[in-house]
């Protein structure tokens, strides 16, 4: 009887970025288990993949932890109290933008993409970290905007949460332009003219 080969040996920190980049590009459905084997150290084996992972899901939840702690990392400036307000939302977005355009990855964002390329209703599991990370740049805008509002930054602002909701959009929104190839520019030029929401 042939003995069964050992799983293939490969650097685990590698084959999630690699994965990382393959969901970011494609989102979870889309991307089968197929692509991923074939994407991961040049091509591993089914029993490797899920020696190291467990299952598609526990990629993919690392995919997206991966994700988190590095570029994701941009809108983390909006829970710097020792910025402005002001500075804090425009650093964020300023910061989103260059990321969703830089080479080395796929383009846009992530957690924001996720709305469209992630799993149908039925799978909300496979949604909840993308979803929660969304819901975290929302609740850092609104608590930014309520800052201005209380130090006078924001003057011309009477509806906090009407105004975070419209440069929460906007972030959203951003995505898709990288994704159809929107420069740095053109994505910095937009920003200084959302910031205006904010008032002089």
């Amino acid at each position: 009887m042939a003995k069964m080969g050992r799983p293939r040996e490969f650097d685990r920190d590698t084959a999630v970025e690699q994965a990382m980049h393959l969901f970011w590009e494609r989102g979870y459905e889309a991307t089968s288990l197929t692509e991923l084997k074939a994407s991961i150290a040049g091509g591993i084996s089914a029993p490797s993949l899920y020696a190291a992972f467990g299952s598609k899901r526990g990629l993919y939840d690392e995919s997206v932890a991966l994700y988190l702690a590095t570029h994701g990392q941009v809108m983390e400036c909006l829970w710097d109290q020792t910025l402005s307000p002001r500075e804090a939302i425009e650093t964020a977005l300023r910061r989103s933008a260059r990321m969703q355009v830089e080479r080395g990855h796929p383009r846009g964002c992530m957690v924001a993409l996720g709305v469209m390329a992630d799993c149908p209703p039925g799978n909300d599991n496979t949604r909840t970290p993308i979803r929660a990370a969304r819901a975290r740049n929302r609740a850092g805008i609104l608590a930014c905007v309520k800052r201005g509002i209380a130090t006078g930054d924001f003057s011309a602002v009477v509806d906090a949460r009407a105004t975070a909701t419209a440069l929460d959009s906007f972030l959203l929104g951003m995505s898709t332009l990288a994704r159809d190839g929107a420069t740095l520019a053109v994505l910095d030029a937009a920003i200084t003219q959302a910031l205006r929401v904010l008032g002089a």
